[in-house]
């Protein structure tokens, strides 16, 4: 540990499981201090709100609690905290405002920012805190391209000028900036090997041999039988002039877009462009869904169905969902709610659902954490429960929004395996959110940008 001391920029990696945190944990009791600085960028607002958060909670503002923070009073809190309060700093106050764009978000409840919104607010809030040792885990994940390009010049910046001491951990080892030298991977049994340079890390660690699917679990995926009750509608999504608005924030304007049977999207745009709020308009978890032009499989959005009747249909992963799920329960019934559309389990499955939710597990090899708690498995693994939950009910309509979270490349190209096994199938539509062009699966045949509003 003393070894590591004599650097100013670190970076620890390892595959999902491996114990990076555990590893972490470790080395911020043996650096306590004041000044240091520890956050987990994992799909969680943080326990001052988790206790008021269900799923759709983000979509109905008028159930928010009065004590949620709006994101100006909880930076404003933290800038104060630190006892500093001088030109110098207030100017480095407004230099990471205007560098994550947070002006125009300081009215906002922060339980209604977006997933790449939240991260920019953890980052601003930490750094306000004036910390002499910085331990950021997993944190590009959720930005668009220009904020992690900001992200990078930001974190150098504070390594070379301000002498800040950071450690980043990575799930994702090719999102490793150029100005860190040094290295340290966990190997598969929780120990850290001896410190490399960057270069030497990239040299021994080469491109994840593709497929990670083996081809017995490919043709088991392709070849599942269909099941009863399909819609087989040759529209599975349509919309006219959707708009979407929040106070005097407009979200989304005048939104045609229409989704055929078998088509597979990749939907894009920057942080805060409304991905998220679009596809809660589909799922039906944003109460404006039922004041929009909108039809699912051929009926029309608000005539007598059911939100049930939908999600039957519609296989769903995202940030909001992960936020979610804090209860210590066993993973298959995390698995296993996907049945049920719930969270959580409510419905206590029978013996032919649990071998389901346990053949998914193994699809993505996590078959043998099905009895831990959710609780308990890595913020990698949590995500691989997730998506194993989206696929579980054989769903017509698979909406991934940033599945790929926390997920080691070997992991990634898995995920990318089945989803693209999955698509092969007839009747199977997609629609998927990543911020990384290289996460995109091959079977994408169609592609839709969302410009941000003011």
């Amino acid at each position: 540990m003393n070894e590591m001391m004599t650097a100013a920029a670190y970076c620890i990696v390892g595959r999902n499981g491996s114990g990076k945190t555990l590893y972490v944990d470790c080395m911020r009791k043996r650096l306590a201090s004041d000044r240091v600085r520890y956050v987990a960028f994992s799909d969680a607002y943080g326990a001052s709100t988790d206790k008021a958060y269900y799923l759709q909670l983000r979509w109905n503002q008028h159930d928010i609690d009065q004590e949620t923070p709006m994101v100006g009073e909880l930076l404003e809190r933290t800038f104060l905290l630190t006892g500093d309060d001088n030109p110098q700093r207030r100017r480095w106050q407004t230099h990471l405002y205007d560098l994550f764009q947070l002006d125009k978000l300081l009215d906002k409840y922060v339980i209604l920012l977006s997933s790449g919104e939240l991260r920019k607010l953890q980052l601003a809030k930490t750094l306000l805190a004036n910390p002499a040792i910085l331990i950021l885990d997993n944190p590009f994940i959720g930005l668009d391209a220009q904020a992690r390009e900001l992200l990078r010049d930001l974190l150098e910046s504070l390594v070379r000028e301000q002498r800040i001491t950071i450690y980043l951990i990575l799930a994702k080892s090719d999102d490793i900036p150029m100005f860190i030298d040094n290295i340290i991977e966990i190997d598969e049994h929780g120990n850290p090997l001896p410190i490399m340079t960057r270069q030497e890390y990239l040299a021994a660690h080469g491109p994840v041999r593709r497929p990670v699917l083996s081809e017995e679990r490919r043709r088991a995926i392709v070849s599942l039988p269909e099941h009863q009750g399909l819609y087989h509608a040759d529209t599975v999504i349509e919309m006219h002039h959707v708009s979407i608005s929040y106070g005097n924030r407009t979200i989304l304007k005048n939104l045609d877009w229409t989704v055929r049977n078998g088509e597979r999207w990749a939907l894009a745009g920057q942080n805060g462009s409304g991905k998220s709020t679009l596809l809660s308009l589909v799922c039906a978890d944003n109460p404006q869904s039922y004041a929009c032009d909108i039809a699912l499989f051929g009926h029309q959005r608000g005539t007598g169905e059911t939100i049930w009747e939908i999600k039957r249909h519609i296989g769903y992963v995202s940030p909001e969902m992960h936020r979610s799920y804090q209860r210590a329960i066993p993973a298959v019934n995390v698995v296993a709610s996907g049945l049920k559309d719930t969270v959580g389990l409510y419905v206590r499955p029978n013996e032919r659902e649990k071998e389901q939710c346990r053949w998914w597990m193994n699809i993505f090899g996590i078959g043998h954490l099905a009895d831990r708690t959710f609780t308990s498995l890595s913020s990698g693994e949590q995500r691989l429960a997730l998506l194993a939950r989206a696929f579980v009910k054989d769903p017509e309509l698979l909406i991934l929004d940033e599945p790929l979270h926390g997920l080691d490349l070997h992991n990634r190209q898995l995920a990318r395996d089945v989803i693209n096994a999955f698509c092969k199938r007839p009747g199977k539509t997609l629609i998927m959110v990543t911020h990384y062009e290289e996460e995109l699966p091959e079977c994408i045949t169609h592609r839709k940008y969302l410009e941000k509003h003011c």
